[in-house]
């Protein structure tokens, strides 16, 4: 049987609707692989070899109950086929270390997926600066002279920091906002802490759109996160409506310019965020949305996500060859 190891946040405070993670572990035993679940704290490093405390895991599709625990137990890590590092942002110094017990145990032989190496280089606002023809102009930075000359540069401009998710600590802002050196205080301090300005791109009133790539590939339909209200940011955390939306040729374009480059890095399951014609992110430690394009399209994304796991080889029965590349 294959063993199936998920590294996640506490799964009892997961939105089971909507949790992409769930997905992939329904899909997982609906293909007949053991699972086991495992938080931070669960890690270690025993005379240089990973090791976790994991409990065997049951899931069901069931709001009013979607998860079973057993008893947790220490165990080699490479003794697992597969591991699933869906633990969310930040990326702070202890995802950094997960990372690196996560690498001993992909350097045994286990499967780790996203790559440990990708999810160290890939932070997910400096990601998108790696292909910049894909890019509206922006500025990462700590010198906010440099950030204030941006926005008046380009007047309406977005910022961000560089270790946030679902929309938190995003400011629209401009070079005459009277309250832009506030918002630069908060976000680099005396000019110590990176933070990103984009060019404000005002297509995002039809949404931000969130494209799946599988192996490279993109699924055909992407998922607008439309602005409500007064609020300019449309990360459904922060109570944007979800519409999906085909993907256009400049997508798709996107998509092309970006997918072979994950894929070389072990990039398996990435989420690239667009506004207009701009990408904005790539999303790599949890990206989500499967949930919400399934149920509008009658799709299985993580299925998609299971037979090129399959395609591309694993070292398990279930999953390829063992021992093959990941």
């Amino acid at each position: 049987m294959t063993t199936t190891a998920v590294l996640m946040d506490p799964i009892g405070t997961i939105k089971p609707k909507k949790d992409t993670t769930l997905a992939l572990l329904l899909e997982a035993q609906r293909r007949g692989h053991g699972l086991l679940y495992m938080e931070q704290g669960d890690l270690a490093v025993r005379d240089g070899r990973a090791w976790a405390r994991s409990a065997p895991l049951k899931v069901k599709d069931d709001p009013a109950g979607w998860f079973e625990l057993g008893e947790a137990c220490w165990q080699p890590l490479a003794e697992v086929d597969l591991v699933l590092a869906r633990k969310d942002p930040p990326f702070d110094a202890q995802f950094l270390y997960d990372t690196q017990v996560l690498d001993l145990a992909a350097r045994e032989g286990a499967r780790v997926v996203n790559a440990p190496q990708g999810l160290r280089d890939f932070n997910e606002k400096l990601a998108a600066q790696l292909f910049p023809q894909c890019c509206a102009p922006a500025l990462v930075a700590r010198d906010r002279a440099e950030l204030r000359r941006f926005a008046r540069e380009h007047g309406q401009i977005v910022l961000k920091p560089l270790d946030g998710m679902g929309g938190r600590g995003i400011f629209r802002s401009s070079g005459d906002d009277p309250n832009l050196n506030a918002i630069l205080e908060t976000l680099a301090g005396d000019d110590e802490r990176f933070a990103m300005a984009q060019k404000f791109i005002p297509e995002i009133a039809a949404g931000d759109k969130r494209i799946l790539l599988v192996n490279g590939e993109p699924v055909p339909w992407a998922l607008a996160r439309i602005p409500q209200g007064g609020d300019f940011r449309g990360n459904l955390a922060v109570g944007g409506r979800g519409e999906g939306v085909a993907l256009s040729e400049r997508d798709r374009w996107i998509a092309a310019q970006v997918g072979p480059e994950l894929t070389r890095r072990g990039m398996l399951f990435v989420g690239l965020d667009v506004i207009g014609d701009w990408l904005t992110e790539v999303n790599v430690t949890s990206p989500t949305c499967v949930r919400e394009l399934d149920a509008l399209y009658g799709l299985n994304i993580a299925g998609m996500f299971f037979d090129a796991l399959e395609a591309t080889g694993a070292r398990s029965p279930g999953l390829g060859t063992r021992g093959a590349a990941a």
